[in-house]
């Protein structure tokens, strides 16, 4: 639901076709990250998801409600030992697919805060 929301959310804002698709996936890696690995799959524990457009960017941001996160700590899943395992791309991917990722403790739970500039407008030819 969240990334079908994202998807639509980001088209509606002028995103162009081909990073619509991208804000999409970066915004559901970080939703599955807060139910997995933040909530630990309780069900009593929620995620919140806001989106936001303004005439600079897009600002989505994902909050759970589990014990906080420290990104210092994630692994680089692109340092030898991590290459062939089948997990640990997720924040990575987020990075790639938007201009600014920022974490920040909820005590308890983490949020994500992802923005996707728009494009500058080009000058005249």
């Amino acid at each position: 639901m969240v990334e079908k929301a994202a998807e639509e959310f980001a088209a509606r804002a002028g995103f162009d076709e081909d990073t619509v698709p991208n804000i999409a996936m970066a915004v559901r890696e970080a939703a599955v990250n807060a139910v997995l690995h933040g909530n630990a799959y309780n069900s009593a524990k929620r995620i919140t998801v806001t989106f936001e457009a303004n005439s600079d960017a897009l600002i989505v941001r994902i909050a759970d409600q589990g014990p906080g996160l420290d990104p210092s700590n994630l692994p680089d899943p692109l340092a030898p030992e991590n290459i062939l395992r089948g997990s640990g791309r997720g924040i990575f991917l987020i990075r790639a697919f938007m201009d600014e990722v920022h974490f920040r403790q909820l005590h308890p739970g983490t949020e994500l805060t992802l923005i996707k500039h728009r494009a500058p407008a080009q000058p005249p030819a």
